[in-house]
């Protein structure tokens, strides 16, 4: 192959990556970009790679997310319970809540 063929194939590929982004981000599933990919003439093992690519970025994302909330949840809370139990003449329930919400969101977004 000569260096223009394989750079037109590159784009190709960025280009479809780009696309199989933006079909995840549209909110289509692995099935649906998978076969899109497909229709556009790529083959099917370039369009399983990308694919599975594409999927792990998005899960490693949201697990990233997911400890964020965790974290930050987690300190809300303690912080609110804090507070109120230092019987400063408040209670912090909107930080307590807040922050136990934000804590279990993160939880069930990490499974």
């Amino acid at each position: 192959m000569t260096e223009n063929t394989q750079n037109a194939q590159s784009v190709d590929i960025n280009e479809m990556y780009q696309y199989a982004t933006n079909l995840f981000i549209g909110g289509k599933n692995t099935y649906e970009v998978k076969t899109a990919l497909l229709e556009r003439g790529l083959d099917e093992g370039n369009a399983d790679y990308i694919v599975e690519q594409l999927d792990l970025q998005i899960n490693e994302a949201r697990k990233a997310r997911a400890k964020k909330d965790m974290l930050y949840g987690a300190l809300w809370c303690a912080g609110g319970l804090i507070l109120t139990l230092a019987h400063i003449g408040f209670i912090f329930w909107g930080a307590i809540v807040f922050g136990g919400i934000q804590f279990f969101r993160g939880v069930i977004a990490y499974n």
